[in-house]
């Protein structure tokens, strides 16, 4: 099964549903993610957030939809996207589209503080949604 976690800047949101569905998906099956404006880069509290829960996505990197390769976007079975503010991108293909909105961990508008509290209820609640994805799917 081919799976795309899509967002805008694909900075927190799809790299922590990519990382959690690459460690509870069956291990054939392609997982990645990426977004319509990539920032170029992984948000530092993503990482820290996903490394409090012992998951390491340090050496994920930020890409466009343009990266991935032609042969994945082709045969892709879901676009799941985490958007919830912005406007989600959308692929023209014949994938099953899922939306889990998600508030933007990352909002420049929020305090250290808040931001943190933020990422941990985005990370919880991301691996409610990829487990409950899993169940309906795979098992």
């Amino acid at each position: 099964m081919n799976i795309l976690f899509l967002c805008v800047g694909n900075s927190a949101r799809s790299q922590i549903a990519e990382a959690f569905a690459k460690e509870l998906f069956p291990k054939d099956s392609l997982v990645f993610s990426a977004g319509s404006s990539p920032i170029g880069y992984v948000h530092p509290l993503a990482i820290k957030t996903m490394q409090e829960i012992d998951i390491d996505i340090s050496g994920y990197y930020s890409k466009s939809i343009d990266d991935l390769e032609d042969r994945f976007v082709n045969n892709l079975d879901f676009v799941i996207t985490l958007c919830s503010e912005e406007v989600c991108p959308t692929l023209p293909n014949k994938a099953k589209l899922i939306n889990w909105p998600n508030e933007d961990p990352a909002n420049p508008l929020l305090s250290e503080i808040e931001r943190k509290i933020i990422f941990k209820k985005t990370r919880e609640n991301i691996y409610q949604l990829v487990k409950k994805f899993m169940i309906d799917n795979f098992c």
